[in-house]
């Protein structure tokens, strides 16, 4: 492996904020757990998690052929990763007290239908593309990865946001009324910003 303990332990507190980031994963996971507890949501957790099989194998195979092909790529690449933290830190936290609207089509009943959603959630997320696409290649060297170091990454890709978004749909089976009040959610989307604005610090000196 070419790839550092360090990197990966980044990458894995990187995939840990995307997950407290609220955003279309996250609605699906809480609207599910609400209307028809853990039972109802870990379907959707599953579908997540094989689309989060195939966007950084993607982004990794597909980014590298660009920095292969173009010097200077990787810096540019985690400058991009640093602005990105920086927004998307900033905008979780001036929408910290904005309301989460269900959305119905997400709560149909049936394991299929919740695999579904959750695919569907996973592959027209924007903030998982944008983050797959341009932000994961600022913790790698995408010219010196080969297939163990490939694996991990898309290893770490799926186990932290899955046991994230597994863990979420228990805590809200037993504490329903708790984490959708305004408070809480305003509570985790500041938490979740300064949190994204920290990574995006930091990138620039790894």
């Amino acid at each position: 492996m070419t790839v550092s303990g360090w990197d990966l332990l980044l990458y894995s507190g990187a995939l840990l904020i995307l997950f407290l980031t609220p955003g279309p994963v996250w609605l699906a996971v809480m609207a599910r757990s609400v209307s028809g507890g853990f039972r109802a949501a870990w379907p959707l957790a599953l579908g997540v998690a094989a689309g989060d099989v195939v966007w950084p194998f993607l982004a990794i195979l597909g980014v590298s052929w660009v920095v292969q092909e173009i010097d200077g790529v990787m810096t540019g690449l985690r400058y991009v990763a640093c602005a990105v933290f920086l927004v998307m830190g900033w905008n979780a936290i001036r929408s910290a007290n904005l309301k989460i609207a269900a959305d119905n089509r997400l709560t149909r009943p049936g394991m299929m239908s919740g695999f579904l959603a959750g695919l569907a959630a996973i592959l027209g997320n924007p903030k998982a593309i944008l983050f797959y696409m341009g932000v994961l290649p600022g913790f790698f060297d995408l010219t010196r990865v080969g297939t163990p170091d490939i694996a991990v990454i898309v290893v770490l890709s799926v186990v932290v946001p899955l046991t994230g978004n597994l863990g979420f749909a228990f805590v809200i089976d037993r504490m329903r009324g708790f984490l959708t009040s305004p408070d809480a959610l305003r509570r985790i989307n500041l938490t979740a910003g300064g949190l994204l604005i920290l990574v995006g610090l930091i990138i620039p000196f790894t």
